[in-house]
């Protein structure tokens, strides 16, 4: 019964097995029938598929979000940081909704450069990255803002290519090192884009997260040929084994010379077939071996210009970058060449998909389009700190005559053409240049002060050497320049020169009393190094003299005749009538203080608190302690040329003015000497208490003045800390301040740190290393002082503000006058302009000025003897005058 049972278990088996294959013979053959039905109705099915995909890609992908990182002149990212930050972009590659197919999840990263920037750097992304791409791995040296998509104008010549990787299976590119940054071959080949000729180069670089199921299939693909391969070879190895042992001239060679191969006996060696090799599956796999930080790559070029050729120089550039990758698996460009023509995705029928791909975003990489993070570390970060990033148009002009600008130095750029760098007027606010005696520090101050009075703006610049104005003479002789044009020259020689004045106590001009006094006091005081401990009784003797004075001086020149009768009356009148030619000057501080009668008229002019001083505390000074005030005067009076230019009682020199009106005013001092920096400490003093009595004019109308100051470490040494003072607080009443100095840290500390804290500007020459070290120092280690100290004559390295943002450290060329002003030069006309600028300060020969100087003290006390006293004045009576003679 249990046979019986069997047997029929097994017949009903075969007759279930026989049923499915009949009705799998019935379908076959019904399908076979109703194939091109079936056909049909699977194409439509796919194409409808294909729709869907296509529509659920595009809807995604014009959804997404922008964003631009712009890193910091000290961006030096490290592999942790870029690992993290290809993590991160790979996640936000594959952050798109659940419906989003697979090719449409896809991070773009974009290069540009269209001649606004050297290289801009975005990372397009699906909408819902948004947040996640808002913080950056980099931290803050990297900024992240959102961006604008990109809107290009169309251009006359485009050329496009695809970039793919291609080499072994598995195999990885060069590993680059971070610096020189990997960017730095495609920074170079942008370097020369210009945006006047429309040039524009674009490199994307579309990332999208791997497929598991697409990593399987190729794992498996690549291990299944790694062990074909090793068949093969061990195929060939037992064919060439076998081939060596039997048919090889040398086994034949053994066997005729052997005796048993003769007899018959000999045996057939036995081969044996070699085992295929083991297949390492890490090493053949190689970048496919781990997940982590694989993603699907395709890189899309496209370069455009309005001019003919240019775009296929750009892609030619852009192509050769990418050697910098080659190693076992390289970066290449798709397509075939065929003489001239190329056959790639420039060309019809390619052309058209490239497009799609390049609008949208959509992910189509080529076979082999697999990356790892760490093989594309370059691309996958901004250019750092060890970038050599050119400077290009839109980030500092070039120089033009008749422009806001002023000229800095000739740079050379990657493409080798050289052009002018300029920055604009009002974003140069002060200035430092350091360097060797003779390397074109004047030179270049020179020609920005020549562009800058042609610019329509007013300048002084300060030259102890007086030759700076002879060499800038030709390019300033045009007609409007010599209605604004003032020269003070203290190096003159003849009795017959021509020489200005200028009297610090003049008050014509509508100054306050206490500021003429308290800039006076602090010159001289700063300039002889006085201070409250080391000469407190000298500076109250200076204090109320200069006092004194300018009350007299007040007096002089708001007098008017009173009403009266009689000689006296009428001849008070006409003494007041020329009021500026009666008044003091330093000069007169001696019979001051050394002359009863004199201080008994100049007392006339002093109210009772003034006059009170004099009565009670100067009698109890004794006599030598007036020498210590005396003295700086006396040398100040033994030069002829300084007695007769501050002798004088109305100037010609009014700094105030020529910063309102925009003079050119030239100064030159007539030495470095003690008595020399006594007389510039005064003229420095003057430009700040002139910057700051700006404050009763409107913001807008404080036109731009320019201080050029050459020689700064005697300016200093004369001036003290009014230097610093004037960087700190006349940036906002519209002065500026360029400095020149051969050794910077023999400046005082608070003038150096003073400007290097506000220089918008700093540049140096070669020198010595503790002078050029002060200069690199401010420069982050970007130029060391070995690469400044061996710079040629006339080559700087100098670093500039520019929109609000530092430009440089670059190298650059020193201008020459000549050289940049060639077209204005007017030889024939300084004398012209020699005479304007005389007669423009009034200036007369210096006998005449020496006469009028030496007999001022007359002309004082002449107009003194006929002004009543200042309680007379207010209504009192003078019984009390006699006591404070």
């Amino acid at each position: 019964m249990e046979a019986d049972a069997l047997t029929m278990s097994a017949a009903g088996t075969l007759g279930a097995v026989g049923d499915v294959l009949a009705a799998l013979w019935a379908a076959g053959l019904w399908a076979w029938a109703n194939l091109w039905w079936l056909v049909i109705i699977a194409a439509a099915l796919a194409a409808g598929w294909q729709m869907l995909q296509q529509r659920l890609a595009a809807k995604a992908l014009a959804e997404r979000t922008c964003v631009e990182l712009v890193p910091s002149g000290q961006f030096s990212p490290g592999d942790e940081e870029i690992w993290r930050h290809g993590m991160q972009l790979i996640r936000a590659a594959g952050s798109g909704p659940w419906w989003t197919p697979r090719r449409a999840r896809t991070l773009r990263v974009r290069l540009r450069a269209d001649g606004s920037r050297p290289l801009a750097y975005r990372i397009e992304a699906p909408a819902s990255a948004r947040a996640l791409l808002s913080r950056s791995p980099f931290g803050p040296r990297v900024t992240v803002s959102r961006a604008a998509p990109v809107a290009d104008k169309k251009r006359t010549h485009v050329v496009r290519t695809v970039l793919a990787l291609r080499g072994k299976p598995g195999s990885k590119l060069r590993e680059v090192p971070l610096e020189p940054d990997p960017l730095q071959p495609l920074v170079d080949a942008v370097a020369g884009i210009r945006a006047d000729l429309g040039d524009l180069a674009e490199v994307c670089v579309d990332l999208s997260p791997a497929p598991r199921w697409q990593l399987a299939l190729r794992r498996q693909q690549i291990v299944a040929q790694a062990r074909a391969e090793a068949r093969r070879e061990a195929v060939r190895e037992a064919r060439w084994r076998g081939t060596q042992s039997t048919s090889s001239l040398p086994a034949a060679v053994g066997r005729l010379l052997d005796p048993a191969a003769w007899k018959g006996t000999g045996r057939s060696p036995i081969v044996m077939p070699p085992r295929p090799r083991q297949v390492n599956r890490d090493r053949v796999l190689g970048k496919l071996a781990e997940s982590a930080g694989l993603m699907r790559v395709q890189i899309l070029v496209r370069c455009a210009s309005d001019t003919e050729g240019r775009a296929e120089q750009l892609l030619a550039l852009l192509n050769a970058s990418m050697d910098v990758y080659a190693g076992v698996s390289r970066i290449g460009a798709q397509g075939v060449s065929i003489g001239p023509w190329r056959i790639g995705p420039d060309r019809w029928p390619w052309r058209p998909r490239f497009d799609a791909r390049w609008a949208t975003g959509l992910m189509r990489p080529a076979v082999g389009g697999w990356a790892r993070i760490d093989e594309l570390a370059g691309l996958l970060k901004p250019p750092t700190a060890a970038a050599r990033v050119p400077v290009i148009e839109a980030q500092m002009p070039t120089y033009e005559p008749g422009k806001d600008l002023l000229p800095q130095g000739w740079y050379q750029g990657p493409d080798g053409r050289e052009r002018l760098l300029a920055t604009h007027e009002d974003d140069t606010l002060f200035e430092v240049q350091s360097g060797k005696a003779g390397w074109g520090k004047t030179m270049r101050a020179q020609v920005q002060a020549v562009a800058s009075a042609h610019n329509g703006r007013g300048l002084a610049f300060v030259d102890p050497h007086g030759d700076s104005f002879t060499e800038v003479a030709p390019y300033l002789a045009h007609d409007e320049i010599m209605d604004r044009i003032h020269l003070f020259d203290l190096t003159i020689r003849g009795t017959d020169a021509m020489l200005a004045c200028w009297n610090p106590l003049d008050m014509t001009g509508g100054q306050h009393p206490h500021e003429v006094t308290a800039a006076v006091v602090d010159a001289i005081a700063a300039a002889l190094g006085w201070g409250d401990v080391t000469a407190p009784r000298a500076l109250t003797i200076l204090t109320k003299a200069v006092e004194a004075l300018t009350a007299v001086n007040t007096a002089a020149t708001t007098a008017r005749a009173r009403a009266g009768a009689g000689a006296r009356a009428r001849a008070a009148a006409r003494a007041r009538a020329g009021a500026g030619e009666l008044q003091a000057t330093l000069f007169q501080i001696r019979p001051l203080l050394t002359e009863p009668s004199f201080r008994q008229l100049v007392l006339k002019a002093l109210d009772d608190e003034a006059r009170r001083w004099w009565a009670t505390s100067f009698p109890d000074i004794p006599k030598d302690a007036l020498l210590t005030v005396l003295n700086p005067l006396d040398r100040l009076a033994a030069s002829p040329v300084i007695r007769a230019f501050l002798g004088c009682p109305l100037s010609g020199y009014d700094i105030r003015r020529a910063m309102d009106e925009r003079h050119v005013v030239w100064i030159c001092p007539p030495g470095t000497g003690p008595t020399g920096r006594l007389l510039v400490s005064l003229m420095v003093r003057d430009f700040l208490r002139a910057g700051l009595s700006r404050r009763d004019l409107p913001a807008r109308d404080r036109s731009s003045f320019r201080f050029y100051l050459d020689e700064l470490i005697s300016l200093d040494g004369a001036a003290s800390t009014v230097l610093a003072e004037i960087t700190e607080q006349l940036r906002k009443f519209g002065c500026r301040l360029h400095g020149m100095t051969q050794l910077l840290h023999r400046l005082s500390g608070s003038t150096r740190t003073a400007l290097l804290q506000n220089a918008s500007c700093l540049s140096t020459t070669a020198g010595s290393a503790d002078a050029i070290a002060q200069i690199t120092g401010e420069w982050g280690g970007k130029v060391t002082v070995a690469d400044a100290a061996e710079l040629e004559r006339w080559w700087h390295y100098a670093s500039f503000t520019v929109a609000g943002k530092r430009i440089g450290p670059l190298l650059v060329r020193g201008p020459a006058l000549a050289e940049v002003f060639r077209r204005l030069a007017r030889p024939r006309r300084t004398g012209a302009l020699l005479h304007a600028a005389h007669a423009n300060t009034g200036a007369r020969p210096l006998n005449e000025l020496t006469t009028q100087a030496l007999a001022q003290t007359e002309t004082v006390r002449a107009f003194l003897t006929t002004l009543p006293t200042a309680a007379a004045t207010a209504g009192g009576t003078d019984d009390t005058q006699e006591q404070y003679a």
